[in-house]
């Protein structure tokens, strides 16, 4: 699926060419009868963008969401308004594939996700939305590869945790430039956090969210970002959440401070949250959200080459362990049974050559502990051992288990292990923790050399320990992966110099990671 930087994408990126430029096509759009049926809506209906997501073969989810006032409710009328939609395969849309009318509902925000099918596999298409004679920028997307297609390569880039405080979003210049094929982000794509005086930039509102407006607001805020905008137009994303979207280490129905949130309040802002995501996200309609619940886990297949499974560590797992027995406890779940099992099904019947897991929480053990002694963080994998070790067992009998992973704010590249316990048990797969887009700034690397380099000794599963800010960058073949560290110089500015940091390698049926 990868390729060389085409003109038509440069061309359709730059300032003018993303809105197509000749009114004359669009009102060829629409005929003149419905055109003149149309009641104005306010300037701006576009601003939050476009963006797709779930490529499948034969589809992919578009999306957009009207709001001329994104930070104040949106801006649009009590109403159902229909926005029309057109796919194409060139990006002048001389040469159009589908095209329909979807309905932009109030209570739904006034988003559109348009299911589109009927597609050709492993193909690039562009796409645009059009409603009260407003034009939406241009955004391009790509099918996955034919089901049974074993060839070719998949370029992956895998993202998380973008605190608006924290810094401008400048790693999205530099992936846009390295144009993936596809954008798996692994979580905490918005923060709940207050407004903050010191941050780099300040957070929309004057408190954390809890109601529907106050996280559309915020998503909306964060989805003004323009360097995030750019990759959304320019290639699908996959998307789940972790705990920021919702409230910091929330397990299940249970929030990080149930002393302040009881429980009939706290399931108001899960439905909340939850509806918001929804609303944001490149999704399609089994993820509209029952109330306090939202199916997330699911599974995308890009031929035989990778299936990409992507969980949902958040919604059904036990409350977290206070402490190590607690951790080692096997009553206690991240999964849930229902999503385990499909996990395991998934992994055990897969055709794939490669098994990716989407885990928004580091599977890796993390023993913070130097010297003699054990000493875990209990929100991720470290605090569900019992399952944890579990799955690790089962790694060894799975064709090239790779999980894509978050939440740190740091790259942690490791091998997986089957037992943590004896050193020198099997390695039975890797594990690439993505750092963070903006979440921790711009961190003091020599603090974070002296606070992490003693604990090396006692993790010497660790491949690769990073504190800058970024994504990796994945190009999947048939006899490995080729991993970069993609990092920024900063991003206390709107704009940085970019690097690679490190190279990476799995092997093909060689459980591991190596740095080259």
């Amino acid at each position: 699926m990868t390729g060389a930087v085409s003109p038509d994408r440069r061309r359709f990126l730059t300032a003018g060419a993303a809105v197509l430029g000749a009114a004359a096509s669009a009102q060829l759009w629409l005929p003149a009868a419905a055109r003149a049926a149309e009641t104005p809506l306010p300037d701006g209906v576009f601003s939050l963008g476009v963006s797709s997501g779930d490529p499948l073969p034969d589809g992919v989810v578009l999306w957009t969401r009207l709001a001329p006032d994104p930070l104040n409710g949106g801006g649009m009328p009590d109403r159902v308004v229909p926005v029309e939609w057109q796919l194409a395969e060139d990006p002048r849309f001389k040469k159009p594939v589908r095209r329909g009318t979807a309905q932009a509902r109030p209570e739904y925000g006034h988003s559109v996700h348009v299911d589109v099918r009927g597609l050709r596999a492993d193909r690039t298409y562009w796409y645009r939305f059009r409603t009260s004679g407003q034009l939406s920028p241009v955004g391009r997307t790509r099918t996955a590869p034919h089901p049974h297609s074993s060839g070719g390569s998949l370029r992956l880039a895998l993202a998380s945790c973008q605190n608006w405080q924290h810094g401008y979003f400048t790693p999205y210049a530099d992936m846009l430039e390295q144009d993936p094929d596809v954008v798996v982000f692994v979580g905490d794509y918005i923060y709940e956090s207050t407004p903050s005086a010191t941050g780099v930039r300040r957070h929309e509102g004057t408190g954390e969210p809890f109601s529907l407006v106050q996280y559309r607001n915020r998503y909306a805020q964060y989805r003004t970002d323009p360097d995030l905008a750019a990759m959304h137009a320019n290639a699908p994303f996959v998307v789940t959440f972790d705990d920021h979207e919702v409230d910091n280490d929330f397990a299940g129905e249970i929030p990080q401070d149930p002393d302040k949130q009881p429980h009939d309040a706290f399931v108001a802002r899960l439905t909340a949250a939850y509806q918001a995501f929804y609303e944001h996200m490149p999704v399609r309609a089994t993820a509209v959200p029952d109330g306090p619940h939202i199916r997330m886990y699911r599974r995308l297949e890009f031929g035989r080459l990778a299936r990409l499974n992507v969980l949902d560590t958040r919604q059904y797992r036990s409350d977290q362990a206070t402490s190590q027995a607690g951790a080692q406890d096997p009553s206690l779940t991240m999964l849930g049974a229902r999503q385990k099992q499909w996990l395991l099904n998934g992994l055990q019947d897969s055709p794939a050559r490669w098994n990716l897991i989407a885990s928004q929480i580091m599977m890796a053990e993390t023993d913070l502990q130097v010297g003699e002694g054990k000493l875990w963080f209990y929100d991720a994998w470290d605090g569900y051992q019992a399952e944890r070790n579990a799955f690790l067992e089962e790694f060894g009998q799975v064709r090239n288990p790779v999980v894509l992973s978050g939440d740190r704010h740091l790259t942690m590249i490791s091998d997986l292990k089957e037992d943590y316990a004896d050193p020198d048990s099997e390695v039975v797969g890797a594990e690439f923790v993505g750092t963070s887009i903006s979440s921790n700034g711009d961190q003091d690397q020599e603090a974070f050399r002296k606070e992490w380099d003693p604990r090396r000794p006692d993790n010497p599963h660790w491949k690769l320990l990073d504190a800058h800010r970024g994504y990796h960058l994945f190009d999947v073949r048939r006899d490995g992966i080729d991993a970069q560290v993609r990092v920024v110089d900063t991003v206390r500015r709107p704009t940085a110099t970019p690097s690679t940091l490190a190279r990476l390698r799995v092997e093909a049926g060689r459980p591991g990671v190596e740095v080259v």
